[in-house]
């Protein structure tokens, strides 16, 4: 699905298709936002939206094939819920 079938699936529910994409723009401006500072989203029954940190490790740089050391990292991290799970089963 991209971006512009669900904008379609959200102005199904009776808002113009601007305003769908701004309702989706503006919502994911806030994860992102939320994810920046660090914080962790809780969408409940869907899931939760978090920033992990990944540790250092060592790598491999493909065209010397020289091991290298990748540095500590953060990561934006998605959990699914209880129900969200459910619904692909």
């Amino acid at each position: 699905m991209l971006k512009k079938d669900l904008i379609d699936k959200i102005a199904a529910t009776g808002l113009t298709k601007r305003q769908a994409s701004d309702a989706l723009d503006a919502t994911l401006d806030a994860i992102e936002g939320a994810l920046s500072k660090g914080d962790s989203i809780l969408l409940t029954g869907f899931g939760k939206f978090e920033v992990r940190t990944r540790a250092s490790r060592m790598g491999i740089n493909p065209k010397t094939l020289e091991k290298i050391r990748l540095p500590q990292t953060k990561v934006p991290a998605f959990k699914a819920g209880k129900s969200l799970k459910a619904a692909v089963k």
